[in-house]
């Protein structure tokens, strides 16, 4: 790809992130649907671009990204904005939090919402498993807005940083996912800062264009309703 760029999508999936970053920038793109309804990331044609089958791939200038946190962290040092610059006294302290949400934060929600991925066939263990990730999906939800409380700058500040973009919509699905459960516990009024975070990221023009293009509804990160994508599907 010689110029510009090109993100492979799911609906409300991990790309949202991604979308957000590149609208919050200001950066052109365009977009190439994954249909999961099809298993579209299991493709050949996909697999070249990320072999292990997920989502998001953002195709730039210098070849193919996958890895969320790795797409953001380099969008956000190319165009120097949304982190803290590499020679910056923050630097460290932004991505030691910028690799626990994707590291620890975001693989606990993972294995709350595919058990079957993690403990196998077995229903029980399924629903054990899910259950101990809701714990630890609010520990580290706790821990962060602990760091939130300290003001930071680049968490819940005035103007976002990737990683408050990469919180919102981790925040967005611990209310969504699993269906078939009571989720109060995830209510993001029980975290006053990341609560006041979301609420701020709703006002920009970059979540109302994501909005738009995902069919997140009015409010994504305080109040989310299930996605109606115009295309695509969200699970």
């Amino acid at each position: 790809m010689k110029h510009g760029y090109r993100l492979h999508f799911g609906p409300d999936n991990a790309s949202l992130i991604v979308r957000l970053a590149l609208e919050d920038l200001g950066q052109p793109y365009t977009t190439a649907l994954v249909d999961r309804a099809t298993r579209a990331q299991e493709s050949p044609a996909y697999r070249a671009l990320n072999p292990a089958g997920l989502i998001p791939v953002l195709e730039t200038p210098d070849g193919p990204i996958f890895e969320t946190a790795a797409i953001l962290l380099w969008l956000a040092d190319r165009h120097g904005a949304l982190a803290p610059s590499p020679d910056s006294h923050q630097r460290a302290a932004f991505l030691k939090w910028l690799f626990f949400t994707s590291n620890t934060l975001h693989t606990a929600l993972r294995m709350r919402f595919y058990p079957a991925r993690y403990a196998g066939p077995d229903k029980g263990a399924q629903q054990a498993l899910s259950a101990h990730m809701r714990g630890e999906v609010a520990r580290h939800l706790d821990l962060v807005e602990a760091a939130a409380s300290d003001r930071p700058g680049w968490l819940g500040g005035a103007d976002p940083s990737v990683l408050d973009l990469y919180l919102a919509c981790l925040i967005r699905w611990t209310q969504l996912y699993p269906v078939d459960e009571d989720k109060g516990w995830a209510n993001p009024a029980h975290r006053p800062h990341l609560h006041d975070m979301a609420a701020r990221l709703e006002t920009r023009p970059s979540v109302a264009a994501a909005i738009r293009a995902e069919g997140l509804g009015d409010t994504p990160f305080t109040a989310p309703g299930y996605a109606r994508p115009p295309e695509g599907s969200a699970t």
